[in-house]
């Protein structure tokens, strides 16, 4: 099993303890496609996955989720966190095991408050019942502004475009506004037409992008493969592109080989992030 670069104790202490400009923000990537940010004293998760919900729910099944990389962190500690997204409902992105943790936290002093799409808002609340949790429903278009942050929604395409019967899109992507730094988050999503026009209009600096391609033969919904995910960076002109969605599961994952390799064809500046591994945004500049 894949051992994190930093876990546990030794990951909160360099949580806590990194201090970026006012200007600037931190990131580490927390494994999968979830992702810690600290900018101006906030902080906030995006799609953490840290229980084993999904290896014991498919258990001896087709698609057995084997887990490749330890849990880097207890939930549990994570009661400083005060902003968590989700952006669609697959389990490894809304998991609802990881999110009650977060909100019981027995360090927690203010409720929680969840970004989720609106399309899966009754779930959020049915799953998240009894927790000290405000959910915070948006559709692609919208902007919430909250101390430190602002999170914009734009459509994600996993593999399609899909609504719920009023019309509101079950998979997003967010662009978030981080002191000086836009960054686009796109969410599990291939290069559909409408999903790289409204992120190119969003001019984000940093990208972060899904890696794990689509195999629906292997039960692996679409998503960006390397090279793909090397090319849609290059048509934001983002300044960094880090990748995600890989080494959880020995069913849907994939080396972060050729995305590096793409990269470096197409001059796309890239970072490959170890779990637990933090990486600050100045070094984007």
């Amino acid at each position: 099993m894949i051992a994190p670069l930093q876990k546990d104790e030794e990951l909160l202490a360099d949580i806590m303890s990194a201090d970026p400009d006012p200007d600037d923000f931190c990131l580490w990537w927390l494994g999968q496609s979830g992702f810690l940010f600290k900018c101006n004293g906030a902080y906030t998760v995006i799609d953490p996955y840290f229980s084993d919900s999904l290896t014991s729910k498919y258990e001896g099944s087709r698609t057995p989720h084997v887990r490749m990389t330890e849990r880097c962190l207890d939930p549990r500690k994570l009661g400083f966190v005060d902003l968590a997204l989700a952006t669609h409902g697959h389990t490894d992105h809304f998991d609802a095991e990881t999110l009650r943790a977060i909100a019981g936290a027995p360090n927690r002093t203010t409720p929680l408050s969840l970004i989720l799409p609106a399309a899966i808002r009754a779930r959020g609340e049915a799953l998240l019942e009894g927790t000290r949790t405000s959910l915070i429903s948006v559709d692609a278009g919208q902007t919430v502004a909250i101390p430190g942050i602002t999170v914009s929604a734009l459509p994600a395409a996993h593999p399609t475009l899909d609504q719920d019967v009023a019309g509101r899109h079950l998979f997003l992507g967010y662009v978030l506004k981080l002191g000086r730094w836009t960054v686009y988050r796109s969410g599990d999503t291939i290069c559909h037409e409408s999903v790289v026009a409204r992120a190119v209009a969003a001019k984000p600096d940093i990208a972060l992008l899904p890696i794990n391609g689509h195999a629906p033969e292997r039960g692996v919904a679409g998503n960006l493969d390397g090279t793909e995910a090397a090319g849609f960076a290059k048509v934001l002109g983002v300044t960094m592109a880090i990748p995600h969605h890989f080494e959880m599961f020995e069913f849907n994952t994939a080396p972060p080989d050729a995305f590096a390799a793409a990269c470096r064809q197409s001059r796309v500046t890239c970072k490959v992030l170890r779990c637990g591994e933090r990486w600050t945004a100045t070094t984007a500049s």
